[in-house]
């Protein structure tokens, strides 16, 4: 296990490459994801770009240990639907997780596993979003520019990218006179997709 203070200032242009685990997903990451399939091979025809990286700090690994991510999440959009993360359930269901906005202006997409109520919560600098147990979550920047934020989680809670893979978000958040709007994913493919002159 690295040393590593209990004190630490993360600085997203220059991580400390060696205290932080580093991930990144690219658009190509994302196929199957968004809403608008031809409009996402096109922007992919175009750039393979980051759409958003997450640095992972692990003090320890127990189960009451505490894990913290870093994650920046690049602004742009798929046709009208904002970039977003994957999204994941914690494979401990009943693990919570907290989210701060450090910069940037986006939100937190929620859905429980067994209702299916949705909520969107602002995630905007010195903001604190709490994502209770058995709750799929996604981030979504709704800005000109990056959103960077912190998560933390109990060490064990792990994370489940299958269950979004396989049945994605009921809702999306699309750009709608200029402002983000939560709509469901059927709703908007029967208003918007099928009445296009792709059709």
């Amino acid at each position: 296990m690295i040393n590593i203070p209990n004190a630490f200032i993360f600085d997203p242009q220059n991580p400390i490459q060696d205290e932080l685990e580093a991930s990144g997903r690219y658009l190509a990451d994302l196929r199957g994801y968004f809403v608008d399939s031809e409009q996402f091979e096109a922007a992919l025809a175009l750039e393979n770009s980051l759409v958003y990286k997450v640095w992972t700090l692990k003090w320890a690994s127990g189960s009451a240990d505490l894990v913290c991510g870093f994650g920046t999440l690049m602004p742009g959009k798929i046709g009208q639907e904002y970039f977003f993360t994957k999204g994941h359930l914690h494979q401990r269901r009943e693990a919570a997780e907290i989210y701060q906005g450090l910069s940037g202006t986006g939100y937190i997409l929620m859905e429980n596993e067994h209702t299916g109520d949705s909520s969107l919560v602002p995630l905007v600098p010195n903001s604190i979003v709490y994502v209770p147990g058995y709750t799929a979550h996604r981030t979504i920047n709704t800005g000109t520019m990056p959103l960077n934020y912190i998560g933390i989680n109990v060490a064990d809670a792990g994370y489940d990218y299958g269950k979004i893979r396989e049945r994605n978000f009921t809702n999306i958040v699309i750009e709608h006179n200029g402002q983000a709007m939560m709509i469901e994913r059927a709703q908007y493919l029967a208003s918007v997709l099928k009445g296009s002159s792709r059709d």
